[in-house]
């Protein structure tokens, strides 16, 4: 790619830096209608077929993918609970403070 220079620097938003190294469903099938031997027909179909499975398994689980969101919110609410718990605790638990000597000297 000739997108990289040591004296100048790209305008954000307008280049690609670095080419991808996958490719979308969409690109996949758009690939299978450009290739014509057999061998790259074959990669391609298998391709497709797999980001079909891909996206049933994701449709499946979208049950337990929100049953582990609301997990992960009740687990995080007790989480800070359970901090505040532990910062009484601990303030309940320290010893009192020592009475404080008078230093000798001057104070500054």
């Amino acid at each position: 790619m000739g997108l990289r220079s040591q004296i100048a620097t790209l305008e954000k938003g307008k280049h690609l830096k670095y080419a991808p190294y996958v490719f979308t469903g969409h690109g996949a099938v758009m690939l299978a209608n450009v290739l014509r031997s057999p061998v790259a027909v074959r990669a391609s179909i298998q391709v497709v077929r797999a980001f079909v499975g891909l996206r049933q398994m994701l449709a499946a689980n979208q049950v337990v993918a929100r049953k582990i969101e609301l997990l992960e919110r009740k687990v995080g609410e007790h989480d800070a609970e359970l901090r505040e718990i532990l910062v009484i605790l601990r303030n309940l638990l320290e010893p009192p403070a020592a009475p404080g000597r008078r230093q000798i000297g001057f104070g500054r």
